[in-house]
């Protein structure tokens, strides 16, 4: 049996997650068998609705890699649903104010913790006695800095007891900051707003994780402070591999260039 998502963020190493997008039990295990610290199924931006979801934690689990859920919107009933599903944590998008991450946060424990209504239908399975206290214990919640008022209220949301992470999304912090947004960070505010966020995190102790375009970039964020990264996404690695192949197929002599689009956390 693999580190739970809590042992992970325990422990005092930088992780790296796989990201999946396109809806299917098998990428999932696919990348839950490629060595990845944990997975994270994105509801959100990915075409994965609930009925997929719940058979893709299925397959995360036969791989013993620990799951995040990127739910649709800071709701309660996407968070408790992918938790009793069997995500053991949550990444919430588009995270504002305190008042919003307390929300998450509340949604996601049980009481008195939080107001998390009592369903693990699937949670429950291979935890030894689970409770709503070792629940509440094992549960990760990552909420997402991508808006200009998530950057205003940094400290305050920081300070929100139960927030276990920050996760930026870089295109989101640029398009709200009026940037084009992008993972490629060139520009030098675009950069500044990114370690503003990581400075924050090691005033508070929390850990401060990015979405990133490239081995590079996680290298270049992590030398910054990051400790939490994922690189591309399944559907973003397969059309490049597949991309890579038809370019050496033929020497070089036929280019395919994928559009600055296709990365979007």
């Amino acid at each position: 049996m693999g580190r739970t998502l809590r042992e992970l963020w325990d422990g005092t190493d930088a992780t790296i997650g796989g990201w999946c997008s396109i809806p299917s039990p098998f990428s999932a295990e696919l990348m839950g068998r490629s060595g990845f610290d944990w997975v994270c199924i994105d509801t959100q931006h990915g075409l994965v609705a609930y009925d997929q979801m719940a058979p893709m934690l299925q397959a995360l689990s036969i791989t013993a890699t620990p799951a995040f859920v990127r739910v649709a919107w800071n709701q309660p009933d996407h968070i408790m649903k992918a938790l009793d599903a069997g995500a053991q944590g949550v990444i919430v998008p588009m995270v504002s104010s305190a008042e919003e991450a307390r929300a998450a946060v509340a949604a996601a424990k049980y009481p008195p913790m939080g107001m998390r209504s009592w369903g693990p239908i699937r949670a429950a399975f291979d935890v030894e006695n689970y409770s709503p206290e070792v629940a509440n214990r094992r549960t990760i919640v990552a909420v997402m800095i991508e808006t200009p008022g998530g950057v205003e209220n940094l400290d305050a949301i920081l300070a929100v007891p139960g927030v276990d992470a920050i996760y930026v999304g870089p295109s989101d912090l640029a398009l709200g900051h009026g940037m084009t947004p992008t993972l490629a960070v060139t520009d030098p505010e675009h950069e500044r707003l990114i370690e503003t966020v990581v400075d924050a995190c090691r005033r508070h102790g929390v850990v401060a994780g990015i979405h990133c375009d490239s081995v590079e970039t996680a290298r270049r964020w992590h030398a910054r402070g990051y400790a939490m990264f994922t690189v591309g996404s399944d559907a973003a690695l397969m059309r490049q591999a597949a991309t890579a192949v038809v370019a050496q197929a033929f020497e070089g002599s036929r280019q395919v260039v994928l559009p600055a689009t296709g990365q979007y956390a």
